[in-house]
């Protein structure tokens, strides 16, 4: 059953989300004065109204988007209720910014604007409920803090754009598929570490589209508060996959090593708490923002560190033929002899280049147990999802050709996106 509320039909003056009982709950007496308050009234009671009229109801933790069972209209509801509630945030801070012009105008001429410099890290648990998005400029999630590898690729893959840190790699795919941003951009491989199979778990649960990339040169650097040098260093903390990338440079600093959620973090907590014995591995941008000094630039083992990027929107890019592209699909198989040679042929006899190929088991249906016919062994298996990238578009006949032949003994293939190719040089 389709969900038509009569909202505008490009929600884009602020999203975030509600359901039935959190709007039920809420008083129009606060906002009684507001010209648009009784019309913001009608579309609340209609969207609740329409609601009732189902019986499908889910968690608040839980992401109704990947159900395709519910057909479709919660994903609606939700969506409704992110615009609905957004507007009402507006209309309320609209009126007490009339009635109480002067303080607010004298909090933000104040020190304490000054406290607050950096955009607030987006949280699964507290951020994801009432967050309105304000301006034309494009919001794009990334997982960290500023300062971040991520939020670089993020300004390499939209200039100008606003990017927006999130707690988790999580609750960028939630900001995004709630309205919150409109666009994400997450690493999905490191030359050296390979691939963040969380992010590749994230792409088959959530309903979103890959549609584009991008390649970020990873230049690490050893930061320390100021006045301390390299001899002071007692430790170094950073992501882990970064420690091991400068496993050579640490090891003759003769410093313990310690892992946190991030590199930009980790300089951000050695600022905020004044830890002089302390260095960080992280970019010379988190230096800049924390106040920092760089005591050594490049300290990786590998010069040849980067890190892939997936640009990540709602809705899908139309496949072209005029320039490069890659195409991203996942898929299951059968088990049993040659049956993944059998997949991979299909792009083989077409000439189709792959870049990429991962197999991951799949989390539902993790192990699959044969008995065999004489009954005295038990044979266990992994069932495994393949992820492949390879090189041509969807709108090439030898990927539609290749795709169509891959379905008929395939049992079950998703394109998670058909995407112009980074070949910009680094």
């Amino acid at each position: 059953m389709a969900l038509h509320l009569g909202l505008a039909a490009s929600p884009t003056t602020g999203l975030g989300f509600a359901d039935s009982a959190v709007l039920g709950n809420r008083s129009v007496t606060s906002v009684k004065s507001c010209p648009r308050a009784v019309h913001h009234t009608v579309k609340q009671d209609g969207c609740r109204a329409r609601y009732n009229m189902g019986s499908v109801t889910w968690p608040l933790n839980e992401s109704p988007f990947t159900e395709e069972l519910k057909q479709g209209r919660p994903a609606q509801w939700q969506s409704y209720c992110a615009v609905l509630s957004s507007q009402w945030l507006e209309e309320e801070q609209e009126l007490k910014e009339s009635m109480n012009g002067s303080a607010n105008l004298a909090y933000s001429s104040g020190g304490a604007r000054e406290l607050v410099t950096l955009p607030k890290v987006l949280s699964t648990n507290t951020d994801l409920a009432l967050q309105p998005r304000h301006g034309s400029t494009l919001r794009v999630a990334y997982q960290g803090v500023p300062g971040a590898y991520s939020e670089s690729a993020a300004a390499k893959a939209y200039p100008g754009c606003e990017a927006v840190p999130c707690e988790q790699f999580d609750t960028a795919f939630q900001s995004l598929e709630l309205w919150l941003v409109d666009r994400a951009v997450l690493p999905i491989e490191n030359s050296l570490g390979g691939t963040i199979h969380r992010n590749c778990d994230l792409l088959l649960r959530h309903r979103l589209h890959i549609v584009g990339e991008v390649q970020l040169p990873v230049n690490h650097c050893l930061l320390a508060l100021p006045g301390v040098q390299k001899e002071h260093l007692k430790r170094v903390i950073s992501h882990q996959q970064a420690l091991a990338q400068c496993e050579q440079t640490l090891s003759k600093l003769g410093v313990v090593r310690e892992a946190v959620d991030d590199t930009a973090g980790a300089a951000q907590f050695i600022a905020a708490h004044g830890i002089r014995d302390t260095g960080a591995v992280a970019s010379a941008r988190a230096a800049e923002i924390y106040g920092l000094n760089i005591l050594a630039e490049g300290i990786q083992d590998d010069k040849a560190n980067v890190t892939r990027f997936l640009m990540l929107a709602r809705e899908p890019v139309i496949p072209r033929n005029d320039r490069p592209f890659k195409t991203s699909i996942v898929f299951t198989l059968e088990e049993g002899p040659g049956m993944l040679f059998k997949a991979l042929a299909t792009f083989a006899s077409r000439n189709i280049n792959l870049t990429k190929i991962e197999s991951r088991p799949q989390r539902r249906k993790a192990m699959r147990v044969v008995d065999e016919k004489s009954g005295s062994s038990v044979a266990k298996y992994f069932d495994y999802l393949f992820y492949v990238d390879f090189e041509a578009s969807m709108a090439d006949p030898r990927a539609q050709n290749a795709l169509g032949n891959l379905q008929e003994f395939a049992t079950f293939l998703r394109v998670l996106g058909s995407y112009p190719m980074d070949v910009k040089p680094m």
